[in-house]
Protein backbone atom coordinates (compact mmCIF):
# COMPACT_ATOMS: atom_id res chain seq x y z
CA UNK A 1 0.00 0.00 0.00
CA UNK A 2 1.64 3.49 -0.89
CA UNK A 3 1.36 6.19 1.71
CA UNK A 4 -0.99 7.88 -0.39
CA UNK A 5 -2.70 9.84 2.59
CA UNK A 6 -5.33 11.60 1.34
CA UNK A 7 -6.54 8.78 -0.45
CA UNK A 8 -7.06 7.15 2.41
CA UNK A 9 -8.34 10.37 3.98
CA UNK A 10 -11.35 9.97 2.01
CA UNK A 11 -11.78 6.58 2.21
CA UNK A 12 -12.49 6.66 6.04
CA UNK A 13 -14.45 10.43 4.99
CA UNK A 14 -16.74 8.71 2.90
CA UNK A 15 -17.39 5.36 4.87
CA UNK A 16 -18.48 7.87 7.36
CA UNK A 17 -20.31 10.10 5.85
CA UNK A 18 -21.47 8.74 3.06
CA UNK A 19 -22.40 4.66 4.60
CA UNK A 20 -21.92 4.52 8.34
CA UNK A 21 -24.10 8.05 9.01
CA UNK A 22 -27.16 7.30 7.00
CA UNK A 23 -27.05 3.63 8.23
CA UNK A 24 -27.67 4.88 11.76
CA UNK A 25 -29.77 7.75 11.04
CA UNK A 26 -32.19 5.62 8.63
CA UNK A 27 -32.95 2.79 10.91
CA UNK A 28 -32.11 3.40 14.15
CA UNK A 29 -33.75 6.73 15.39
CA UNK A 30 -36.93 6.16 17.46
CA UNK A 31 -38.32 9.55 16.90
CA UNK A 32 -41.84 8.18 18.61
CA UNK A 33 -40.64 7.16 21.91
CA UNK A 34 -36.87 8.86 22.09
CA UNK A 35 -33.65 7.50 21.81
CA UNK A 36 -32.35 4.82 19.60
CA UNK A 37 -32.39 1.21 18.54
CA UNK A 38 -29.36 -0.59 18.81
CA UNK A 39 -30.25 -4.15 17.59
CA UNK A 40 -30.72 -4.09 14.18
CA UNK A 41 -30.04 -7.00 11.66
CA UNK A 42 -27.76 -6.72 8.34
CA UNK A 43 -29.85 -4.77 6.86
CA UNK A 44 -30.85 -2.46 9.30
CA UNK A 45 -33.97 -3.87 10.12
CA UNK A 46 -34.86 -3.27 14.59
CA UNK A 47 -35.13 -7.31 16.22
CA UNK A 48 -35.00 -5.65 19.37
CA UNK A 49 -36.53 -2.61 21.13
CA UNK A 50 -34.72 -2.72 24.24
CA UNK A 51 -32.34 0.49 25.14
CA UNK A 52 -29.10 -0.13 26.95
CA UNK A 53 -27.48 3.32 28.66
CA UNK A 54 -24.17 2.77 26.93
CA UNK A 55 -25.42 2.80 23.37
CA UNK A 56 -28.08 5.09 24.03
CA UNK A 57 -25.33 7.91 25.62
CA UNK A 58 -22.16 6.63 22.75
CA UNK A 59 -24.96 7.65 20.17
CA UNK A 60 -25.56 11.39 22.01
CA UNK A 61 -21.63 11.50 21.56
CA UNK A 62 -21.38 10.58 18.28
CA UNK A 63 -23.79 13.17 16.45
CA UNK A 64 -22.72 15.54 19.07
CA UNK A 65 -19.67 15.48 18.05
CA UNK A 66 -20.43 15.10 14.33
CA UNK A 67 -22.10 18.46 14.72
CA UNK A 68 -19.42 20.22 16.79
CA UNK A 69 -16.41 19.05 14.63
CA UNK A 70 -17.79 19.48 10.79
CA UNK A 71 -19.02 22.61 10.66
CA UNK A 72 -18.64 22.75 6.94
CA UNK A 73 -21.21 19.91 6.90
CA UNK A 74 -23.64 22.44 7.05
CA UNK A 75 -26.45 20.38 5.49
CA UNK A 76 -26.51 18.04 8.06
CA UNK A 77 -25.48 19.43 10.75
CA UNK A 78 -28.79 20.64 12.11
CA UNK A 79 -29.89 17.20 11.49
CA UNK A 80 -27.23 15.53 13.36
CA UNK A 81 -28.35 18.15 16.12
CA UNK A 82 -32.23 16.91 16.28
CA UNK A 83 -30.37 12.89 16.48
CA UNK A 84 -28.29 13.84 19.24
CA UNK A 85 -31.29 15.82 20.91
CA UNK A 86 -33.55 12.59 20.72
CA UNK A 87 -31.40 11.07 22.55
CA UNK A 88 -30.68 13.16 25.06
CA UNK A 89 -33.95 14.19 26.24
CA UNK A 90 -35.17 10.56 26.44
CA UNK A 91 -32.02 9.97 28.78
CA UNK A 92 -32.53 12.82 30.69
CA UNK A 93 -35.75 11.87 31.28
CA UNK A 94 -35.68 8.23 31.90
CA UNK A 95 -31.57 6.93 32.35
CA UNK A 96 -31.34 7.86 36.05
CA UNK A 97 -32.63 6.32 39.46
CA UNK A 98 -33.86 8.28 42.15
CA UNK A 99 -30.28 8.96 43.49
CA UNK A 100 -28.79 9.67 39.86
CA UNK A 101 -27.43 6.80 39.16
CA UNK A 102 -27.52 5.40 35.12
CA UNK A 103 -29.28 2.68 34.36
CA UNK A 104 -28.09 -0.26 32.62
CA UNK A 105 -30.53 -0.78 30.60
CA UNK A 106 -34.82 0.02 29.88
CA UNK A 107 -37.22 -0.84 27.27
CA UNK A 108 -38.53 1.16 24.24
CA UNK A 109 -40.61 3.46 26.49
CA UNK A 110 -37.60 4.44 29.10
CA UNK A 111 -38.78 1.94 31.94
CA UNK A 112 -35.60 0.70 33.62
CA UNK A 113 -34.84 -3.51 32.83
CA UNK A 114 -31.29 -3.80 34.76
CA UNK A 115 -29.80 -2.23 37.77
CA UNK A 116 -27.67 0.83 37.63
CA UNK A 117 -24.71 -1.84 37.97
CA UNK A 118 -21.70 -0.62 36.18
CA UNK A 119 -19.72 2.75 36.30
CA UNK A 120 -19.49 2.49 32.63
CA UNK A 121 -23.44 3.94 31.89
CA UNK A 122 -21.97 6.93 33.87
CA UNK A 123 -18.86 7.39 32.05
CA UNK A 124 -20.55 7.13 29.02
CA UNK A 125 -23.36 9.68 30.01
CA UNK A 126 -20.53 11.98 31.33
CA UNK A 127 -18.97 11.82 27.66
CA UNK A 128 -22.12 12.21 26.07
CA UNK A 129 -23.79 15.40 28.12
CA UNK A 130 -20.95 16.90 28.16
CA UNK A 131 -20.55 17.05 24.06
CA UNK A 132 -24.34 17.80 23.51
CA UNK A 133 -23.48 20.85 26.15
CA UNK A 134 -21.33 22.13 23.79
CA UNK A 135 -23.64 21.37 20.94
CA UNK A 136 -26.63 22.57 22.09
CA UNK A 137 -25.72 25.32 24.44
CA UNK A 138 -28.07 23.76 27.17
CA UNK A 139 -27.54 24.87 30.64
CA UNK A 140 -29.31 21.65 31.48
CA UNK A 141 -26.96 19.41 29.45
CA UNK A 142 -23.77 20.72 30.98
CA UNK A 143 -24.79 19.63 35.07
CA UNK A 144 -26.25 16.36 33.78
CA UNK A 145 -22.80 15.72 32.47
CA UNK A 146 -20.83 16.99 35.60
CA UNK A 147 -23.29 15.46 38.19
CA UNK A 148 -21.92 11.79 35.98
CA UNK A 149 -18.61 12.60 36.25
CA UNK A 150 -18.64 13.37 39.73
CA UNK A 151 -20.47 10.00 39.98
CA UNK A 152 -17.90 8.32 38.12
CA UNK A 153 -14.65 9.99 40.53
CA UNK A 154 -16.98 9.14 43.61
CA UNK A 155 -17.63 5.17 42.33
CA UNK A 156 -13.88 4.60 40.68
CA UNK A 157 -12.49 2.88 43.71
CA UNK A 158 -15.49 0.33 43.83
CA UNK A 159 -16.94 0.59 40.36
CA UNK A 160 -19.73 -2.11 41.06
CA UNK A 161 -20.65 -1.05 44.75
CA UNK A 162 -23.01 -2.86 46.52
CA UNK A 163 -24.11 -5.41 42.71
CA UNK A 164 -20.21 -6.72 43.36
CA UNK A 165 -20.21 -10.05 43.21
CA UNK A 166 -16.89 -11.02 44.30
CA UNK A 167 -16.10 -11.69 47.99
CA UNK A 168 -14.08 -8.82 49.46
CA UNK A 169 -10.82 -9.30 50.70
CA UNK A 170 -9.22 -12.54 49.38
CA UNK A 171 -8.07 -11.64 46.03
CA UNK A 172 -8.86 -7.32 45.17
CA UNK A 173 -8.09 -6.48 41.83
CA UNK A 174 -8.30 -3.04 39.64
CA UNK A 175 -9.43 -3.45 36.15
CA UNK A 176 -7.58 -1.14 33.43
CA UNK A 177 -11.04 -0.38 32.14
CA UNK A 178 -11.69 2.50 34.85
CA UNK A 179 -8.32 4.82 34.75
CA UNK A 180 -8.26 4.30 30.99
CA UNK A 181 -11.66 5.32 30.38
CA UNK A 182 -11.18 7.92 33.25
CA UNK A 183 -8.59 9.42 31.00
CA UNK A 184 -10.36 9.81 27.71
CA UNK A 185 -13.36 11.07 29.83
CA UNK A 186 -11.73 13.68 31.11
CA UNK A 187 -10.22 14.91 27.97
CA UNK A 188 -13.63 14.85 26.60
CA UNK A 189 -14.87 17.06 29.18
CA UNK A 190 -11.73 19.30 29.51
CA UNK A 191 -14.27 22.65 28.40
CA UNK A 192 -16.31 22.02 31.67
CA UNK A 193 -13.31 20.75 33.99
CA UNK A 194 -11.24 23.26 36.18
CA UNK A 195 -7.46 23.17 34.60
CA UNK A 196 -6.43 21.77 38.31
CA UNK A 197 -8.95 18.85 38.28
CA UNK A 198 -8.13 18.00 34.81
CA UNK A 199 -4.92 18.04 35.10
CA UNK A 200 -4.60 16.49 38.39
CA UNK A 201 -6.86 13.32 37.11
CA UNK A 202 -5.02 13.15 33.64
CA UNK A 203 -2.17 12.44 35.03
CA UNK A 204 -3.07 10.22 37.96
CA UNK A 205 -4.64 8.11 35.23
CA UNK A 206 -1.75 8.31 32.95
CA UNK A 207 0.88 7.21 35.84
CA UNK A 208 -1.62 4.17 36.94
CA UNK A 209 -2.29 3.19 33.47
CA UNK A 210 1.72 3.29 32.60
CA UNK A 211 2.99 1.93 35.58
CA UNK A 212 0.64 -0.61 37.83
CA UNK A 213 -1.15 -1.98 34.48
CA UNK A 214 2.06 -2.09 32.16
CA UNK A 215 4.38 -5.30 32.24
CA UNK A 216 7.91 -3.53 31.47
CA UNK A 217 9.26 -6.51 30.92
CA UNK A 218 6.99 -7.80 28.17
CA UNK A 219 5.63 -4.65 26.75
CA UNK A 220 2.00 -5.86 27.34
CA UNK A 221 -1.29 -4.01 29.15
CA UNK A 222 -2.87 -6.73 31.74
CA UNK A 223 -6.31 -6.26 31.95
CA UNK A 224 -6.63 -7.00 35.97
CA UNK A 225 -3.78 -6.38 39.07
CA UNK A 226 -3.50 -6.27 42.30
CA UNK A 227 -4.56 -2.74 43.79
CA UNK A 228 0.13 -2.66 43.78
CA UNK A 229 -0.17 -3.74 40.74
CA UNK A 230 1.64 -6.63 41.05
CA UNK A 231 0.59 -9.62 39.18
CA UNK A 232 -1.97 -12.01 39.98
CA UNK A 233 -1.53 -15.76 39.12
CA UNK A 234 -5.25 -16.30 38.54
CA UNK A 235 -7.41 -16.01 35.08
CA UNK A 236 -8.32 -12.58 35.83
CA UNK A 237 -4.89 -11.80 36.46
CA UNK A 238 -3.27 -13.29 33.69
CA UNK A 239 -5.51 -12.16 31.30
CA UNK A 240 -4.48 -9.85 27.54
CA UNK A 241 -7.29 -7.99 26.33
CA UNK A 242 -5.66 -6.79 23.13
CA UNK A 243 -8.22 -4.29 22.28
CA UNK A 244 -8.22 -2.32 25.56
CA UNK A 245 -5.10 -2.21 25.79
CA UNK A 246 -4.36 -0.84 22.10
CA UNK A 247 -7.29 1.62 22.78
CA UNK A 248 -6.08 2.31 26.49
CA UNK A 249 -2.38 3.48 24.32
CA UNK A 250 -4.08 5.85 22.03
CA UNK A 251 -5.41 7.77 25.24
CA UNK A 252 -2.20 7.83 26.41
CA UNK A 253 -0.58 9.29 23.07
CA UNK A 254 -3.88 11.83 22.94
CA UNK A 255 -3.06 13.07 26.52
CA UNK A 256 0.77 13.13 26.19
CA UNK A 257 0.25 15.21 23.21
CA UNK A 258 -0.94 17.37 24.32
CA UNK A 259 1.79 17.95 26.97
CA UNK A 260 4.34 17.40 24.53
CA UNK A 261 5.53 14.50 25.91
CA UNK A 262 7.20 12.64 23.55
CA UNK A 263 8.29 9.78 25.88
CA UNK A 264 5.44 8.49 26.93
CA UNK A 265 4.31 9.14 23.13
CA UNK A 266 7.11 6.31 22.21
CA UNK A 267 6.28 4.50 25.35
CA UNK A 268 3.12 4.45 24.18
CA UNK A 269 3.83 3.28 20.77
CA UNK A 270 5.79 0.05 21.77
CA UNK A 271 3.27 -1.35 23.92
CA UNK A 272 0.50 -0.86 21.05
CA UNK A 273 3.69 -2.68 18.69
CA UNK A 274 4.15 -5.66 21.15
CA UNK A 275 0.13 -6.11 21.58
CA UNK A 276 -0.20 -6.70 18.22
CA UNK A 277 2.80 -8.96 17.84
CA UNK A 278 1.40 -10.77 20.66
CA UNK A 279 -2.47 -11.17 19.67
CA UNK A 280 -1.98 -11.10 16.14
CA UNK A 281 -3.50 -14.96 14.46
CA UNK A 282 -0.08 -16.21 12.72
CA UNK A 283 -2.82 -18.90 10.54
CA UNK A 284 -6.10 -17.02 10.03
CA UNK A 285 -4.95 -13.35 10.69
CA UNK A 286 -6.76 -10.94 12.50
CA UNK A 287 -6.33 -10.01 16.48
CA UNK A 288 -7.28 -12.18 19.04
CA UNK A 289 -10.40 -10.83 21.59
CA UNK A 290 -9.19 -12.31 25.26
CA UNK A 291 -5.20 -14.26 25.73
CA UNK A 292 -3.95 -15.78 28.74
CA UNK A 293 -0.55 -14.06 29.26
CA UNK A 294 1.01 -17.36 30.06
CA UNK A 295 -0.46 -19.05 27.22
CA UNK A 296 -2.89 -21.39 29.47
CA UNK A 297 -6.78 -21.65 28.04
CA UNK A 298 -8.80 -18.71 28.84
CA UNK A 299 -12.02 -18.34 30.65
CA UNK A 300 -14.02 -16.56 27.96
CA UNK A 301 -14.91 -19.03 25.19
CA UNK A 302 -15.02 -16.17 22.63
CA UNK A 303 -11.17 -15.41 23.20
CA UNK A 304 -10.27 -16.43 19.26
CA UNK A 305 -13.93 -14.56 17.87
CA UNK A 306 -12.39 -11.61 15.99
CA UNK A 307 -14.12 -8.16 17.13
CA UNK A 308 -15.11 -5.29 15.16
CA UNK A 309 -14.00 -2.50 17.67
CA UNK A 310 -10.70 -4.36 18.34
CA UNK A 311 -9.35 -3.79 14.66
CA UNK A 312 -11.14 -0.56 14.86
CA UNK A 313 -9.77 0.75 18.04
CA UNK A 314 -5.85 -0.43 16.50
CA UNK A 315 -6.36 1.25 13.49
CA UNK A 316 -6.50 4.39 15.10
CA UNK A 317 -3.90 3.49 17.64
CA UNK A 318 -2.02 3.00 14.66
CA UNK A 319 -2.58 5.96 12.16
CA UNK A 320 -2.40 8.16 15.45
CA UNK A 321 1.37 6.36 16.26
CA UNK A 322 2.59 6.70 12.69
CA UNK A 323 1.78 10.94 12.45
CA UNK A 324 3.21 11.19 15.73
CA UNK A 325 6.88 9.49 15.50
CA UNK A 326 6.82 7.90 12.14
CA UNK A 327 8.05 4.89 12.53
CA UNK A 328 8.12 2.58 9.84
CA UNK A 329 6.96 -0.88 11.98
CA UNK A 330 3.59 1.51 12.44
CA UNK A 331 2.72 2.05 8.78
CA UNK A 332 3.98 -1.77 8.19
CA UNK A 333 1.47 -2.90 10.79
CA UNK A 334 -1.43 -0.11 9.90
CA UNK A 335 -1.39 -1.81 5.70
CA UNK A 336 -1.39 -5.05 7.21
CA UNK A 337 -4.55 -4.11 9.63
CA UNK A 338 -5.99 -2.53 7.16
CA UNK A 339 -6.46 -4.54 4.73
CA UNK A 340 -7.32 -7.27 7.14
CA UNK A 341 -10.52 -5.02 8.15
CA UNK A 342 -11.71 -3.31 5.42
CA UNK A 343 -11.88 -6.70 4.00
CA UNK A 344 -13.77 -8.84 6.77
CA UNK A 345 -16.06 -6.01 8.64
CA UNK A 346 -17.11 -3.56 5.85
CA UNK A 347 -20.60 -4.82 4.32
CA UNK A 348 -20.71 -2.81 0.72
CA UNK A 349 -24.24 -4.32 0.51
CA UNK A 350 -26.03 -3.20 3.34
CA UNK A 351 -24.01 -0.85 4.29
CA UNK A 352 -21.98 -0.17 7.92
CA UNK A 353 -19.38 -3.36 9.62
CA UNK A 354 -20.41 -6.74 10.96
CA UNK A 355 -19.24 -6.95 14.60
CA UNK A 356 -18.11 -10.58 15.21
CA UNK A 357 -16.59 -12.51 13.31
CA UNK A 358 -15.13 -16.58 13.82
CA UNK A 359 -11.49 -17.30 14.24
CA UNK A 360 -11.14 -18.08 10.67
CA UNK A 361 -13.05 -14.62 9.37
CA UNK A 362 -16.23 -15.63 8.66
CA UNK A 363 -19.23 -13.69 10.11
CA UNK A 364 -20.29 -15.12 12.95
CA UNK A 365 -23.32 -12.57 14.30
CA UNK A 366 -25.54 -11.36 10.85
CA UNK A 367 -26.05 -8.15 12.84
CA UNK A 368 -25.00 -4.49 12.84
CA UNK A 369 -25.63 -3.58 16.15
CA UNK A 370 -27.09 -5.57 19.34
CA UNK A 371 -26.14 -5.23 23.06
CA UNK A 372 -23.03 -3.97 22.58
CA UNK A 373 -22.12 -2.70 19.28
CA UNK A 374 -24.06 0.91 18.56
CA UNK A 375 -23.45 4.21 17.00
CA UNK A 376 -19.79 4.22 18.18
CA UNK A 377 -16.39 2.48 17.54
CA UNK A 378 -17.18 2.18 13.65
CA UNK A 379 -18.03 5.91 13.14
CA UNK A 380 -15.48 7.08 15.98
CA UNK A 381 -12.49 5.16 14.28
CA UNK A 382 -13.22 6.14 10.33
CA UNK A 383 -13.18 10.24 12.03
CA UNK A 384 -10.67 9.95 13.62
CA UNK A 385 -8.30 7.68 11.39
CA UNK A 386 -9.75 10.15 9.01
CA UNK A 387 -8.47 12.85 10.78
CA UNK A 388 -5.39 11.08 11.32
CA UNK A 389 -4.58 10.86 7.39
CA UNK A 390 -5.81 14.46 6.62
CA UNK A 391 -2.95 15.99 9.11
CA UNK A 392 -0.12 13.74 7.22
CA UNK A 393 -1.51 14.44 3.81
Amino acid sequence: MEKDFKGLANQYKKALLDDVIPFWEQHSIDWEKGGYFTCLDRAGKVYDTDKFIWLQNRQVWLFSMLYNQLENQSEQRDHWLKVAANGANFLAKHGRDADGNWYFALDRAGNPLVQPYNIFSDCFAAMAFSKYALASNEDWAKEVALQAYNNVLRRKDNPKGSYNKTFPGTRPLKSLAVPMILANLSLEMAWLLPSDQLEEVLAATVQEVMTDFLDGDRGLMYENVAPDGTHVDSFEGRLINPGHGIEAMWFVMDIAKRRNDTNTINQAVDVVLNSLNFAWDKEYNGLYYFMDAEGHPTQQLEWDQKLWWVHLEALVALAMSYRLTGREACWEWYQKLHTYTWSHFADPQYGEWFGYLDRRGEVLLNLKGGKWKGCFHVPRALYLCWQQFEALS
